[in-house]
């Protein structure tokens, strides 16, 4: 992909007009993106920088070696910056969204009901989204999609993270005449009783917080991952969590693994395996139909079949955040965004026994852990979506690994993504409903 937006970056700054771009949230990932458009990528500038606290803004321009910059607080003093060519940093994000001269935002922030705000304020405002947040667009990625379309803008995943580089090498599979059945993505790790407390050490060590990290070891970051995936593919989970198997041999020597008519029988699925090779890459199974081109695919060192291996061998993460939104501003493609009705949707689960009364922790801490569902299940079983646990209060005492339902908590009052999360499944469900009509 980036043989393109390279040359369409190059054409931006040879006239100098560079997509300009606002971000949202300052944290880890944040502070990589940054350094990447401001040193790596002519043709973007990050004219602004919204944060909750101000100095995390602001360190990530000076991580970055940018040390001038100004502080906002109304949308005309921010365009007035972007028209002097300067760098501009607020807390209040609703300012970026509502910037005329920004062409597109991108919401890092990691949050959900904050970053639901911001996406809708963007979107009302008629800016590009490009979102590195697995968690808000798992939990009601389709209907702020339907929002975007609407208003005539791109809500998108971004390259870079696994999904990204799945949707990235599925799309390339596809096109050139294979049939995907299995995305998967290669983990290291799985245990879903991990906790802060567990992953301190680690989390120092790379200087991420160690809920973070947690969401990482747990399998909630993956399961969040998947889903989107999945939701942008058609695709669908083959059991309650997926099949996750453990492997230690390289993802090419797994295609004997699977029920191929079974994969067929979903329209494929998304997964993870823990301890392959090449790790931490993503693969993507699937088939030819063509006995000649099979013939091909043999000699070309793809093997027999009846699936075939693709995969690549790294995800990078930030450093390809900025193509993401070049992609989409200069080429109206988005990376990732989901078909329409919601396939997979990621529920929360008990990590310990939860007694009645108890507040929930959110994702990445002590009491529960999220897993992969397919949304039918999920619609008819009423489950509580891992996205919209922290802050419900629970009305019962919850086993261990016992997944959640709406009857078992109390919602907070007053969330917007609890509204839009009922407008998404009130949607797709009249949605459905009119196509078995017609």
């Amino acid at each position: 992909m980036m043989i393109i937006v390279d040359k369409a970056l190059q054409e931006c700054l040879a006239s100098g007009n560079p997509v300009k771009v606002g971000m949202i949230g300052a944290g880890f990932m944040g502070r990589g993106i940054a350094n990447q458009i401001i040193n790596s990528v002519p043709g973007m500038e990050l004219v602004a920088i919204a944060n909750r606290h101000l100095e995390g803004a602001r360190r990530a321009y000076q991580e970055a070696g940018i040390e001038e910059v100004q502080e906002i607080e109304t949308t005309m003093a921010l365009e007035e910056s972007i028209s002097q060519g300067r760098y501009a940093i607020a807390e209040d994000a609703k300012l970026l969204c509502r910037a005329e001269q920004i062409d597109a935002l991108i919401e890092v922030t990691g949050t959900i009901e904050y970053a639901a705000e911001i996406v809708m304020e963007a979107i009302a405002n008629r800016k590009h989204v490009i979102l590195m947040n697995a968690e808000l667009d798992g939990t009601i990625g389709p209907i702020l999609k339907v929002y975007a379309e609407r208003a005539g803008v791109i809500l998108s995943a971004c390259d870079g993270d696994q999904p990204g580089v799945q949707m990235n090498l599925y799309r390339f599979v596809k096109s050139i005449g294979l049939t995907p059945l299995l995305c998967g993505n290669i983990k290291g790790l799985q245990d879903p009783y991990r906790n802060p407390t567990t992953q301190e050490g680690f989390a120092r060590r790379w200087g991420q917080k160690p809920h973070m990290v947690t969401s990482f070891a747990d399998g909630t970051k993956i399961s969040f991952e998947q889903a989107i995936v999945a939701n942008a593919t058609g695709m669908k989970v083959a059991q309650r969590g997926m099949l996750g198997y453990e492997f230690k041999g390289h993802v090419d020597e797994m295609t004997g693994m699977y029920d191929v008519e079974r994969l067929k029988e979903l329209g494929g699925i998304v997964d993870y395996v823990v301890g392959a090779k090449p790790s931490p890459g993503v693969f993507v199974f699937a088939t030819h139909d063509d006995p000649k081109q099979q013939h091909y695919l043999n000699l070309y060192k793809l093997g027999e079949g009846p699936l075939y291996s693709f995969y690549t061998p790294y995800h990078l993460c930030h450093f390809e955040v900025p193509l993401s939104v070049a992609r989409v501003v200069l080429l109206q493609d988005a990376v990732m965004s989901p078909l329409g009705k919601p396939q997979v949707d990621v529920v929360a689960t008990a990590k310990i026994d939860l007694k009645k009364g108890d507040l929930l922790d959110g994702i990445g801490y002590y009491m529960t852990y999220g897993q992969c569902e397919n949304s039918e299940v999920v619609q008819a079983e009423n489950l509580l979506p891992m996205g919209l646990a922290e802050g419900c209060r629970l009305k019962r005492d919850i086993a261990k690994d016992s997944v959640l339902t709406y009857k078992d908590v109390e919602l907070p009052s007053g969330r917007l993504c609890d509204r839009l999360r009922a407008e998404q499944n009130t949607y797709f469900s009249k949605a459905t409903k009119q196509k078995l009509v017609l």
